[in-house]
């Protein structure tokens, strides 16, 4: 199994943010990305959104990095780890600046980059930015499509609603063959059928982990679905936050468990699917303090769980 580094202060989220956090600027989190590399985390991913209305404010926060613009930092500051993004909102972004700024950071990074993609819920925010909402979907199919052409055609060309080109050049290619990997968010059978078509990837957000292996054979039970290798994210304590980042229990997590617990319950993951995770700390008391528990999680637990990704096919 591997492991996810947490990167602090991506976000402010009342629910799980501790107020060191909040201090914590981009070249501390440099340092600190660096030491997880050095650790050896196998990834770091950053979320995003452009705007939060104030009637998310309270428990959503209000501090969110463009997620393309973040994973090039965290890249350019590391020399190992792969940087995805949790998610990028793709109906948010032209596909072709966003394919762009993907192939390039994968260029310079060495081919490192991936991208975790949703399709946002927000409304007020598609709003804010003259996107409509409930089209969204439609759209992130399109951009997709139009994305992973101009990643692997020499001459790219595309014709679709809400994005079209022919007759252009589209130069650096990712380092990464066929492309860089696609992972899809989400858990309703649209984005399952997303990830059978296009992902090498998925990252749930509201299923239980016990809910997983069927949704993982519907994934590969689609037509689309080619066989290739299927990662699957699932935190350890993943119940804490859902969709609007409203907090719910997670039975397979409460703070202070002891290593065999983790241990227990991270074996139990990689059985039902899971080929990435994480382990959230506890309540701490500041940088040192966060990066100690980070360098435990790789030398206490890390040994003890599979080296194969079960999940994987």
């Amino acid at each position: 199994m591997k492991f996810a580094f947490g990167l602090p202060h991506t976000i402010e989220l009342p629910a799980i943010t501790s107020k060191w956090e909040l201090a914590v600027t981009g070249p501390q989190q440099a340092e600190m990305v660096r030491r997880a590399d050095e650790l050896g985390y196998d990834m770091v991913s950053v979320p995003e959104h452009f705007v939060v209305p104030h009637s998310h404010l309270e428990l959503s926060g209000p501090h969110y990095l463009h997620s393309t613009v973040a994973q090039a930092f965290v890249a350019g500051a590391t020399r190992r780890i792969r940087v995805n993004s949790s998610v990028t909102i793709l109906p948010l972004h032209h596909p072709i600046v966003l394919a762009k700024g993907l192939a390039t950071a994968d260029w310079m990074s060495g081919g490192r980059i991936f991208a975790t993609f949703g399709v946002g819920w927000d409304a007020e925010e598609f709003a804010a930015l003259g996107i409509p909402f409930h089209e969204r979907g439609r759209m992130a199919d399109e951009y997709l499509a139009a994305m992973v052409e101009l990643w692997t055609s020499e001459s790219p060309s595309f014709a679709g609603k809400y994005v079209s080109f022919d007759a252009i050049a589209f130069e650096p290619k990712p380092v990464q063959r066929p492309h860089l990997p696609i992972w899809i968010a989400g858990d309703a059978d649209a984005a399952l059928r997303r990830a059978a078509r296009f992902a090498s990837g998925w990252w749930p957000f509201l299923s239980s982990v016990d809910e997983l292996p069927a949704k993982i054979d519907f994934i590969k039970s689609q037509p689309t679905y080619d066989g290739r290798p299927f990662d699957v994210m699932y935190p350890l304590g993943m119940g804490r936050v859902g969709e609007g980042h409203v907090t719910s229990d997670d039975p397979n997590f409460r703070p202070g468990m002891g290593k065999q617990e983790i241990v227990d319950q991270l074996c139990r993951f990689a059985e039902l699917g899971v080929t990435y995770t994480s382990v959230p700390p506890p309540r701490l008391s500041g940088p040192e303090a966060y990066l100690e528990h980070a360098q435990w999680v790789i030398e206490e637990i890390k040994p003890h769980l599979p080296t194969l990704d079960k999940g994987r096919s």
